[in-house]
């Protein structure tokens, strides 16, 4: 009887271990410019004319950009807006002017 009550708990434990390991716990992921955009912002984005703006600061993913580029915003999408810096299509918090995600 105690060898199997071993048993059962050896095994227990070794699955209750591998259960563990496929557990996976995601962060904020917008420094790393993993973030998904809802795909009519994308599209929305892709497919307008807008004129690019001239900048010399780096463009990367958490860089905020001047008050002075102009933040255009996504209709009926709210928390995305998008601008054109040096020929590269950038979406951008509208509020804080934060770049979310540089689309290539």
């Amino acid at each position: 009887m105690r060898k199997t009550m071993l048993a059962t708990a050896a095994m227990l434990t070794i699955c209750s271990a591998a259960f563990a390991q496929s557990t996976v716990v995601v962060a904020d992921p917008a420094p790393t410019g993993s973030v998904v955009l809802p795909g009519e912002v994308r599209t929305y984005v892709m497919e307008q004319n807008t004129p690019s703006v001239v900048y010399d600061g780096e463009i990367t993913v958490g860089a905020t950009l001047p008050d002075t580029v102009e933040v255009h915003t996504v209709p009926n999408v709210d928390g995305y807006g998008y601008t054109v810096i040096n020929e590269r299509r950038v979406i951008v918090e509208p509020k804080t002017h934060r770049v979310i995600q540089v689309l290539e």
